[in-house]
């Protein structure tokens, strides 16, 4: 059994640390020791973070950072190592969520989601990994979701950019096999956040059916965000290559394996039950 990895002391970048999933890690990192550079694009959220994070041991820096926007992230290393000695952890958490069909989804839209949900993890890891190479004990953790291991319909843009950071986070784990940076893929489930409530709409969709499938989403929305970063942190302290979030993670997992083609034929059956 490999020895748990150490984060007392370390250095971590969290992308999307305003609020959600991201400001859990953040708080749950902080309780462990870790000294944080906290990014996002919601400055007012990531000041409430770093006072939720906050000890007098821990260097913690705020970054706005729009994970889309190339040269910025290109950029970002140096503002990190300007305020830290170096990085050992990087959690490409930020995202966004982009209801309905391919049909109603523009291609402007689906190019927008892909450009925070996989360029930005694609970009930041590329950015960073020098300075994790330099660590004695790295990892780079990114956030794919339950729509990167089954894929349902009103989806296919979100579904796609998730299961397009499985592919990668797996590729990449590979190629890296022996080195001191480990890269680990997280698959949340139903976690209670505002994904739900601020996912784009298709333009011209209706306002009624966008609010109805808004609603529906966000019942399913029930892990409280603070438990899911627990579960990451812990699975990361435990060099999990692959990070199930919630029973409803867990069991589509599951489902997917034994039933990879009709999977979505038996689970949407049962919902429409």
């Amino acid at each position: 059994m490999a020895e748990r990895m150490r984060l007392q002391g370390r250095t971590a970048v969290v992308t999307g640390a305003a609020s959600g999933i991201g400001r859990a890690i953040a708080v749950c990192l902080a309780r462990k020791g870790c000294h944080l550079a906290l990014a996002d694009v919601n400055e007012a959220g990531l000041a409430e973070t770093a006072d939720l994070a906050k000890a007098p041991e821990l260097r913690i820096s705020r970054h706005r950072l729009d994970v889309s926007d190339k040269e910025a992230v290109e950029a970002f290393p140096a503002k990190v190592t300007a305020e830290h000695p170096g990085v050992d952890l990087l959690f490409n958490n930020a995202g966004v969520a982009l209801g309905g069909s391919f049909e109603q989804v523009s291609s402007d839209d689906f190019e927008w989601l892909f450009g925070i949900n996989f360029w930005g993890v694609v970009r930041l890891s590329r950015a960073f990994l020098p300075l994790l190479r330099q660590s004695d004990d790295a990892r780079l953790v990114n956030l794919s979701s339950v729509f990167g291991l089954v894929a349902p319909p009103g989806q296919v843009a979100y579904a796609a950019s998730k299961f397009a950071v499985r592919g990668f986070s797996e590729g990449l784990r590979h190629e890296l096999e022996g080195t001191t940076v480990g890269v680990t893929v997280v698959h949340p489930g139903g976690v209670a956040t505002s994904i739900a409530a601020s996912a784009r709409a298709p333009s011209g969709a209706a306002e009624e059916e966008v609010t109805r499938r808004r609603k529906s989403f966000q019942k399913m929305l029930r892990l409280p965000a603070e438990a899911a970063g627990d579960i990451i942190v812990r699975g990361v302290e435990a060099r999990e290559q692959r990070i199930l979030v919630g029973k409803d993670a867990v069991a589509l997992a599951m489902l997917a394996r034994l039933f990879p083609v009709t999977y979505w034929k038996l689970l949407g059956s049962r919902l429409r039950s």
